[in-house]
């Protein structure tokens, strides 16, 4: 990536609703530059979507939490399985795989802490693979919405 493929992921991902001619005038190159190099970003795979911010507790998801959990035996199949029927919960907005203690940290929301406890009780505790889990309330969830690269 240089400088120009930069600036266009910055501004997208700022507001991804800009037009092309609007992204080209702020980054100083002609509209069919700007549209050639933000298809060649979107076929290298450096944009993967685009995606609107929607606000949680709008949707009745008032609550969210990190939930940390330990699977047994540890084998690939174990994992990729584990991780897609997590990802197929529609509590669960994300699930990254873990080295040290934990496996797995899922990022939950949900409707109240009721809802919360029937997650881990009924979706998670049943699990066999499941050894141990934990969960951490979120009380606030700051996120950057502009990625840069680094130096």
């Amino acid at each position: 990536m240089d400088e120009l493929d930069s600036a266009i992921v910055a501004h997208l991902q700022e507001d991804a609703r800009q037009t092309n001619r609007e992204i080209a005038r702020k980054v100083g190159v002609a509209p069919s530059t700007c549209l050639e190099r933000t298809r060649l970003l979107r076929e290298r795979g450096v944009l993967r979507g685009y995606h609107a911010d929607v606000d949680l507790a709008s949707l009745g998801r008032g609550v969210q939490a990190m939930v940390s959990a330990q699977v047994r035996p540890l084998s690939r199949a174990v994992i990729d399985a584990f991780q897609r029927s997590m990802t197929d919960l529609p509590e669960v907005l994300s699930v990254y795989v873990a080295a040290g203690s934990d496996d797995f940290l899922i990022h939950v929301a949900v409707r109240d802490n009721e809802h919360l406890h029937a997650f881990l009780t009924d979706r998670l505790a049943l699990r066999k693979e499941v050894v141990g889990f934990r969960s951490s309330i979120i009380f606030r969830h700051l996120r950057k919405t502009t990625v840069e690269a680094l130096p």
